[in-house]
Parts: structure tokens; C-alpha cells; sequence
């Protein structure tokens, strides 16, 4: 029978001491990951959850890697993640960003960039199955840049307001400020970085992948005091299993529930064939 392991990553906060001071707290992260564990576990995967201050680039690529190394063709893996996103620029002139931005997982002790995750699932067999939820900022699958979306009347009609403070509480996005300094300090290392991916990406097939991102990329993720809005209507839409439908339908269903704002996106690598079937079957 083929096996099914799932990795379910929440941060309420990152280490203020990485991020020039900035703890980039959020409400309902953490609960949106044990939400999803709980999902998992229904549908018969081996879960891990990583909260917070265990959501190092460490740790959460050993276990991504722990999970290449013990799946097999036809066996799945389910990947969630809930925090801040955020957008560095290409600084390697890669081509494969159209804005040349690459989005990125803000977890507890650096950005992580969108093919560096892309390079874990390389690790994994041709033809395991990867599904993957992203509920952050910037999570569709890069398509224009952000900064060419967050006009004052965007963000007040996703947030009701245009103060800078309040959109931050609400959303989860890593401020643009803040990514500018983080970028510029650390300019050295994420240029290195996106050489060696650009280098060595380039030759390896695309793994068969889906992604449902929370938005797309030129967009704003609303956080809760529950769970995050997309989650929320994630859950909502699934029904404890009652959920009846492929993958296609599953993301129109909860796009169904979502502001024009924040319109979820449905986002595909390789060719995978289990999109027909119902989301979280091993």
C-alpha cells in the first residue's frame, strides 16, 4: 500500500535577533499547522508538526529530507506551511521569474526561497505525489510583484484600513521595508544562493507537484484569530472528509469563499497524474 508522510510547519513569530528586530508576530499559525496535522492524520499520513521557534531552515529541511529518504514511487507527501511570505529580488538574473522576484518562506531564522524548497522535492522519487499549501503572502506561483499590487485602495479594501501597522497585524506579510534591509545586509549570501539553485536546477525534471498557495503572488494573506483565511475556508470546504471532488475542485470551491483580494491560486510542476483524485488520498 503506499505510504503517505506529511510535514506541517506554523510560525507565530520569527527570531527578532535574524530579522533586525522585527518578531513579525502573528496570531493563528501554529493552530492552522495542528489543524492540518489533523487532516493528515484522518486520512491515514505520519505527520510532524514544527511550530515557531523549531521553524529553522534546519530543521525543516531534515525532515523534508527524512521524507525524500523513506518515500517511493506512488507513495505521497503533504506539505503545509503557515506564516509570513516574502519577496527577494533575483539577484542572480535567473530567468525563471517573470517579476524577478523570488517568493519566499519566512521561517524562524532566514528567508527561504521558492527553489530552494523546489530543490528538497527534487530529492524525492520521480513519481512520489507532492501536495503542498501555502497560507502566506506572495504564495501563487510568481507572476508580477507585489509591489506593483499594494496601491493604498487594495489594501484598504482587503483590511478596511490603510495604516501600515494594522495591514501588518492583519496579514502576513513580511513588511517591504524589512525585506528591502534584509535583502540589502544579506545581499552576498542570497545572490550565492541563487546562483548555485539557477546552476543547479537547471538540467533536473520537474517533480509532480501541486500547490494551492493561500493567494497569488502579487497578493496579501489574511491571518485570524482561529486560523488564517484561507485555512479557515480550507477547512471549511473540506467538511472533515465530507469534501466531494478533485483537486480543481477543491481550490474553486474555497476560491468560492474567498474576497476578489485574496483569490487562492491552484499551481502545478511535472506532470502530476493525481489530480483526479480526491485531495489528501494516499
Amino acid at each position: 500500500m503506499p505510504v503517505g508522510l506529511s510535514l506541517h510547519v506554523g510560525l507565530n513569530k520569527v527570531d527578532p535577533a535574524r530579522y533586525d528586530g522585527w518578531d513579525g508576530t502573528l496570531m493563528a499559525c501554529e493552530n492552522d499547522a495542528r489543524d492540518m496535522a489533523e487532516v493528515a492524520r484522518a486520512g491515514g499520513f505520519e505527520d510532524t508538526v514544527i511550530l515557531t521557534d523549531d521553524g529553522t531552515v534546519e530543521n525543516i529541511t531534515a525532515a523534508l529530507r527524512e521524507a525524500a529518504g523513506r518515500l517511493r514511487t506512488g507513495d505521497m507527501l503533504l506539505f503545509t506551511y503557515s506564516g509570513h511570505g516574502g519577496q527577494i529580488d533575483n539577484l542572480a538574473g535567473s530567468d525563471d521569474e517573470p517579476d524577478r522576484q523570488d517568493e519566499t518562506l519566512v521561517f524562524f531564522d532566514r528567508q527561504f526561497l521558492d527553489d530552494e524548497l523546489y530543490r528538497e522535492f527534487q530529492r524525492f522519487e520521480q513519481d512520489v505525489r507532492i501536495f503542498v499549501l501555502l497560507d502566506c503572502c506572495h504564495s501563487g506561483s510568481a507572476i508580477e510583484s507585489v509591489r506593483e499590487m499594494l496601491t493604498p485602495q487594495a489594501l484598504q479594501t482587503q483590511f478596511q484600513t490603510r495604516d501600515p501597522g494594522r495591514i501588518e497585524a492583519a496579514s502576513r506579510l513580511m513588511p517591504l521595508l524589512k525585506q528591502q534591509q534584509i535583502a540589502a545586509r544579506d545581499r552576498s549570501f542570497y545572490t550565492d544562493l541563487q546562483r548555485e539553485l539557477k546552476d543547479g536546477n537547471g538540467g533536473s525534471p520537474a517533480q509532480n507537484a501541486v500547490l494551492i498557495g493561500a493567494c497569488q503572488d502579487n497578493q496579501l494573506a489574511s491571518d485570524g484569530q482561529i486560523n488564517g483565511l484561507f485555512t479557515e475556508q480550507l477547512l471549511t470546504v473540506w467538511r472533515n472528509g465530507a469534501f466531494r471532488g478533485d483537486y480543481r475542485t477543491f481550490h474553486r470551491d474555497i476560491q468560492k469563499r474567498m474576497p476578489a483580494i485574496q483569490s487562492p491560486n491552484l499551481y502545478t510542476t511535472g506532470r502530476p497524474t493525481f489530480l483526479d483524485q480526491k485531495p489528501f488520498t494516499i
